[in-house]
């Protein structure tokens, strides 16, 4: 019988998902994964009460005395996968993992643009004249890349290799995955351009919108949503001054839809 989350070795802190990526990210793989760990989260505001850096996520490990603590989403990540190698968190595929690490990373420490013009609100929706510089849609075009290149090497390889291909960046659920989540928030939040978007890029769009494990954590930021606590003004309306953009939240029932380019 699996530990209950009481007796669960992680203790996971954040910030609230359907603002923070950086939680978010980690939240998906402890919640993909299953993975039982408790969970603290606190508001912006109250962040330095738990972290000694100001940042979070962070995550404890109780297993280890002294408890070890360690902050980053992506120094997290690969901790819970060198702690759980028989969940391949990364890719069983020897250059598929490099792939997808080589991604994970460039997501981590990249999009600089993205990451502050568009800023992470889950249940937000905006629509009209929204801005689109050059610099967000070189951004765009590399996400593109690297989605496409991912999915064209996941297939060739795992065929070869005659495992199936369950339709993710690198055929199965990953860190990498879980690292692009919030980024695809951004595409629906913002109704940013999907052109260049190549059908192996739009169905791996398809396959994680439609991911029973992923919509359940999509519940959870709606639920999030109801909290006062939880709201912070600064990332609400951003185009409040904007007479051309109209602002409002998606329904939770929204479905993704793949563009017809006919």
């Amino acid at each position: 019988m699996p530990p209950s989350k009481e007796q669960s070795e992680y203790h996971f802190i954040g910030s609230f998902t359907r603002y923070s990526s950086w939680t978010a990210r980690v939240e998906t793989v402890l919640e993909y994964f299953q993975l039982p760990y408790t969970a603290q989260i606190v508001p912006l505001s109250q962040v330095r009460t738990v972290s000694h850096s100001g940042l979070v996520p962070l995550l404890e490990s109780r297993s280890l005395s002294p408890t070890l603590r360690i902050n980053d989403s992506l120094a997290i990540c690969e901790f819970l996968a060198e702690s759980n190698p028989q969940l391949n968190l990364w890719p069983q595929d020897r250059v598929l993992r490099a792939m997808a690490r080589s991604a994970a990373a460039e997501m981590h420490s990249g999009f600089s643009t993205l990451r502050n013009t568009y800023h992470t609100n889950f249940v937000a929706r905006y629509q009209g004249n929204i801005p689109v510089s050059e610099a967000a849609r070189k951004e765009i075009r590399r996400l593109f890349t690297i989605w496409d290149e991912a999915r064209q090497a996941a297939r060739t390889r795992l065929a070869e290799a005659g495992v199936q291909d369950e339709g993710f960046l690198f055929g199965a659920f990953s860190i990498a995955d879980a690292f692009f989540w919030p980024v695809l928030w951004r595409f629906r939040s913002y109704d940013l351009p999907l052109d260049g978007a190549s059908a192996d890029v739009l169905k791996w769009m398809q396959t994680m919108w439609s991911d029973p494990a992923l919509q359940k954590l999509v519940h959870s930021y709606y639920r999030q949503a109801e909290l006062p606590e939880s709201h912070i003004e600064h990332y609400e309306n951003i185009f409040r001054d904007r007479d051309d953009i109209q602002y409002g939240r998606f329904p939770e029932d929204w479905t993704f839809s793949i563009p017809d380019k006919s």
